[in-house]
């Protein structure tokens, strides 16, 4: 049709390693996904104005999940603990340019799962599917300085330091730099 662009949907993704499994968030992950955004730790990272409040879990499951996924923007998904099926994380996609098969990763991580290296297995395991199995050339994870647990989960995972976005981001509404981090096809080999 004339005038119309056809939206990419952003795959369905589910990946698992020894001790996570990655998956598309349901409804019923609502009130763990809560507790991992109601933490003052992961507040402190997260890229929203002081103004916007907590993010709500079940919108954060559902609508919010769905409207990134079909608009080809990105997807959310949990992190499962596998021991005790736990919902420990979340991991999100976000900035994919379809054309140049890219796209950015976040994620968050509850306090009492922290320390483990479950958020650098996550990342490492959806970096690869997404460039094994959907086509993707470059995973992108942006970090703010001082953010040293991120930067950790950054290297743990495979991601390689490429430099410092000036003045790139915000968090709590204050601009701030971003380290930007790459996994690449290349990296696989």
């Amino acid at each position: 049709m004339i005038g119309q662009v056809a939206v990419r949907r952003f795959p369905a993704l589910t990946v698992s390693t020894p001790r996570t499994e990655v998956r598309q968030l349901v409804a019923a992950d609502a009130e763990a996904v809560d507790e991992v955004f109601a933490d003052r730790q992961t507040q402190r990272w997260l890229p929203l104005a002081d103004s916007s409040g907590q993010i709500d879990g079940r919108a954060w499951c559902t609508e919010l999940a769905r409207q990134r996924r079909d608009s080809g923007e990105g997807d959310h998904w949990a992190v499962v603990r596998r021991e005790d099926q736990r919902v420990v994380g979340c991991l999100w996609t976000r900035r994919t340019d379809w054309g140049a098969r890219l796209t950015e990763v976040s994620y968050a991580i509850a306090p009492h799962a922290r320390g483990y290296g479950l958020a650098a297995e996550a990342v490492d395991a959806v970096a690869i599917a997404l460039i094994l199995e959907h086509g993707f050339q470059r995973v992108e994870l942006r970090v703010a300085p001082g953010n040293v647990a991120s930067r950790r989960v950054a290297e743990k995972a495979g991601f390689s330091y490429e430099g410092l976005l000036r003045n790139a981001g915000f968090v709590h509404g204050a601009r701030v730099d971003l380290e930007l981090w790459s996994f690449v096809s290349a990296d696989l080999r």
